[in-house]
């Protein structure tokens, strides 16, 4: 079975790809199989709302099941901030170091132990027949004061994790085990088992 990835994110597509391959799913992007994904202005006030506008357009574009991502980082100390203006945090096109750069800037006065934060992050999967199915993940951390390891993307140098190791710093299969994209996936993984089971799409 082959699923859209309704993101350019070659990153996102590997890690959707490496978690529901057991399932015999093979996520690919559209360019993969000869469609483009069309513009999708997300206007969701939740990451929920934002990832089925997506799954949704990239459905309709391709008619085959698609999959769909929303998620964003929240600082206790910025009140939730970035949230779901995460990507476009720093502006439209901002470099993950532009963005990150921003947010060293706004937390440059805020202690350690008072650098919380949260990664959150939504799926949606959305079937030709208007079916769909929708998880969610947490992951609990801090931010540091500087970026650290090269690995990972977006905001994964400075999100430390309770062995004192950002993101960044993680293998895949270690990120996979406890990130917010993650535990998604896996939900997701869970409940399209139950799908296929069921033969419900």
């Amino acid at each position: 079975m082959i699923y859209i990835a309704a993101t350019h994110n070659e990153n996102k597509i590997k890690e959707f790809d490496r978690i529901l391959k057991p399932l015999g799913i093979s996520v690919i992007s559209a360019e993969e199989c000869g469609a483009k994904l069309p513009e999708v202005n997300e206007t969701g006030k939740t990451f929920a709302e934002n990832a089925e506008l997506k799954a949704k357009s990239a459905c309709k574009a391709t008619g085959m099941p698609a999959i769909a991502d929303d998620s964003g980082l929240m600082v206790d100390a910025l009140g939730g901030r970035p949230g779901v203006y995460s990507a476009r945090y720093a502006g439209e096109g901002a470099s993950d170091e532009e963005k990150i750069e921003k947010l060293m800037i706004e937390l440059k006065d805020t202690p350690d132990g008072q650098r919380t934060a949260h990664f959150v992050c939504a799926i949606c999967c959305y079937f030709p027949d208007g079916s769909k199915i929708e998880v969610e993940g947490s992951c609990d951390g801090s931010i540091g004061f500087a970026p650290r390891g090269n690995n990972g993307f977006g905001y994964d140098p400075i999100f430390f994790t309770d062995d004192n190791k950002t993101f960044a710093e993680l293998s895949s299969i270690q990120k996979d085990a406890m990130s917010h994209r993650g535990k998604a996936l896996r939900a997701l993984a869970e409940k399209l088992r139950e799908k296929l089971k069921e033969k419900k799409f």
